[in-house]
């Protein structure tokens, strides 16, 4: 990695750590003036029960950087699997977040969100200087765990384990299937080109019982073979049968690895060829992809090719705090 920039460097990392997969938090406080205050947050993690202790990181760059490190206490929110516009919300800066969201003083006086899947109420026991961030580690004072599913967090995007496995299912009841990818490089989609000069997604046929209709790690080792660079897949973006024989297809978001693929065009993200495509699937397809990367908020379809339902079950977050 020598020649590489510290950009690149930074780039790499940041999505080495992606690949842990966390929860998603909403952290809070008051300020001087007892106006809430709070960010979106997954670098949370439980540090002792004995005493009871958690800790969350908090980046330099905050806007709410000097009011949490300074505060006496502070809550964490573990957002619920359906709070994902929660999320959205704290991670956009809106001034009105608090606004629109319902919440109350927990026992020791931080905000606590409503509908949340468990909070802590902390006092604040030590912050730690760390670099780009600061670890902020807190003694619960008090808690509640209302038993709901968390809001899951890899690779940059949401998940939920229940949306996920809606998907995965379906996939699994045929023998095989295509598994198609929007594969991604700084912001271009690689298009396969058909015999009579058609754009198409890049696809190859998977077994089932290799992939068990929802393993990544046959797909992946299938679309990398054919393209001949390294492929790093993400969620599910869209499980459909044509009226072709009623096949199934699996269509997978995808990071490209470095190197020149064995085949296919890249098309800006914002410019896509959308009047050269193969047929109206791939459009519809490609027209809602470009449409939620222009948010950076992704969803998982199935249905058919006449119609079906959208589900809210992946979101790119790019700033935090």
């Amino acid at each position: 990695m020598s020649d590489t920039s510290a950009e690149d460097k930074k780039k790499a990392l940041r999505n080495a750590f992606g690949s842990f997969m966390t929860g998603v938090t909403i952290v809070t406080t008051l300020a001087d003036d007892d106006q809430p205050i709070g960010f979106t947050a997954n670098s949370f993690a439980s540090v002792s029960l004995d005493p009871p202790l958690l800790s969350v990181c908090v980046a330099k760059t905050s806007r709410s950087y000097e009011t949490i490190i300074k505060a006496d206490g502070f809550a964490i929110n573990i957002l619920a699997a359906d709070q994902r516009d929660v999320s959205d919300r704290f991670a956009r800066r809106d001034p009105e977040r608090f606004t629109a969201t319902n919440w109350e003083a927990g026992p020791n006086g931080a905000p606590v969100l409503s509908g949340v899947a468990a909070w802590f109420d902390c006092s604040r026991e030590q912050t730690i200087d760390a670099g780009d961030h600061a670890i902020l580690i807190g003694r619960i004072e008090a808690f509640k765990d209302n038993a709901g599913q968390g809001l899951g967090y890899a690779r940059g995007a949401y998940f939920t384990a229940a949306l996920e496995n809606k998907a995965i299912q379906a996939a699994a009841a045929a023998p095989e299937y295509t598994a198609g990818v929007v594969a991604v490089r700084d912001s271009h989609v690689l298009l396969d080109r058909s015999s009579d000069g058609k754009y198409r997604l890049p696809s190859c046929p998977v077994s089932a019982t290799a992939g068990a209709g929802g393993c990544a790690a046959a797909p992946a080792a299938a679309v990398s073979s054919m393209l001949g660079v390294d492929v790093r897949l993400g969620f599910i973006f869209s499980v459909y049968r044509d009226g072709v024989g009623d096949a199934l297809n699996i269509v997978y978001r995808c990071e490209l690895g470095e190197g020149k693929p064995a085949r296919g065009h890249f098309f800006p993200i914002d410019d896509l060829p959308l009047d050269a495509l193969i047929d109206v699937s791939t459009r519809d397809l490609l027209s809602r992809f470009a449409a939620e990367a222009a948010v950076n908020s992704f969803n998982t379809y199935l249905g058919d090719e006449k119609g079906g339902v959208v589900l809210p079950s992946s979101a790119m977050v790019t700033a935090w705090a």
